[in-house]
């Protein structure tokens, strides 16, 4: 096969792919928001 590894193991990591995906995207907007809050206390905290 490709790269010389089995058919079972491309299973797996395309598995392990498809289900990491939506962790990914979970985290990205959740950092995302942290940033946002972040940058926001930032700019009322040096206005104060």
């Amino acid at each position: 096969m490709f790269f010389g590894l089995a058919w079972y193991w491309w299973l797996a990591i395309v598995a392990v792919l498809v289900i990491s995906i939506p962790f990914k995207i979970k985290f990205m907007k959740g950092w995302t928001k942290r940033q946002q809050r972040k940058d926001q206390r930032g700019k009322w905290g040096d206005d104060e």
